[in-house]
């Protein structure tokens, strides 16, 4: 493939047809080393005082989004090119239905308890 097929589109770390092998073992060193660091960041801010405490989960789910955006591009290869529509379209449906089971599991969870009669209620049954 030649240099001027690429101009226009992202190319993620390890797509790159051209480069040798060593080349793409540094980009998945590279991503793992960030995973790495993301990690240890989210333990570091999760069990120490020295960060203020209303913020640990804020920081926590930041930290996770761009531990996912390592993930998508470093190890996937997710890139916003015309050859990879149909694996950001598959991650956007993958995203939809964890977001419906995830919402529909806080709303019945939520509503469960409004719903369920009172002890005694249901101790007189028995």
């Amino acid at each position: 493939m030649s240099d001027q097929s690429h101009i226009g589109h992202d190319l993620a770390p390890g797509e790159e047809e051209q480069h040798s092998v060593g080349t793409r073992i540094l980009g998945y060193i590279v991503g793992l080393a960030l995973a790495l660091l993301l990690t240890a960041t989210s333990f570091f801010i999760a069990g120490t005082d020295l960060v203020w405490q209303p913020s640990i989960p804020v920081a926590l789910i930041v930290l996770a989004i761009a531990q996912m955006g390592v993930h998508l591009v470093f190890f996937l290869h997710i890139t916003t090119g015309p050859d990879n529509t149909n694996n950001v379209l598959a991650l956007a449906f993958g995203l939809l239905v964890v977001f419906l089971v995830v919402g529909g599991t806080v709303w019945i969870m939520a509503h469960l308890n409004a719903n369920m009669p009172p002890m005694d209620q249901i101790m007189m049954r028995q």
